[in-house]
């Protein structure tokens, strides 16, 4: 039975809808691997395509690539996710990203109540003092700027 062909960075880039530089950023990252060929050049078996669409997406939707990566280290002998895996991923994923909605939601309530007030009262302001946390610490200036530091802003 004949190997599988392999396919050239340029071959997966195209199909695939990336840069080259992003598969050799991947490979780096530990999500995808290539072989070397004689000449010392970067082939990719067709599965590669798999991974590549499983990494996109997870990464589209917010999840870290450290953790697309220890999800995908879980999977037996290196093999390319299947539905089914991506099935209990998304599952969990779904979670956390319900999470950051909610926290996304409340960071534009409180800057929506917030403009207008020029964070001048900082007892008061929802993004600068939540809760007055600096309060809780005491009396006077929490936030200096060292004597050698700028504001970048």
């Amino acid at each position: 039975m004949p190997a599988a062909p392999m396919l050239t960075p340029g071959e997966v880039s195209m199909r695939a809808g990336i840069a080259i530089s992003a598969l050799h950023f991947y490979e780096r990252q530990g999500l995808i691997s290539s072989i070397r060929t004689a000449g010392n050049q970067r082939r990719y078996p067709r599965d590669v395509l798999r991974r590549l669409a499983f990494v996109r997406v997870a990464q589209r939707v917010g999840i870290p690539l450290v953790r697309v990566r220890e999800e995908l280290e879980r999977l037996p002998g290196g093999r390319t996710p299947s539905r089914r895996d991506w099935q209990r991923l998304s599952g969990a994923w779904r979670t956390e990203l319900e999470d950051r909605i909610r926290h996304l939601e409340q960071l534009r309530d409180d800057f929506t109540s917030c403009i207008g007030c020029g964070c001048l009262s900082l007892r008061q302001c929802a993004l600068a003092n939540p809760g007055d946390a600096l309060g809780r610490e005491g009396a006077g200036a929490r936030r200096l700027l060292g004597p050698l530091q700028t504001d970048q802003r």
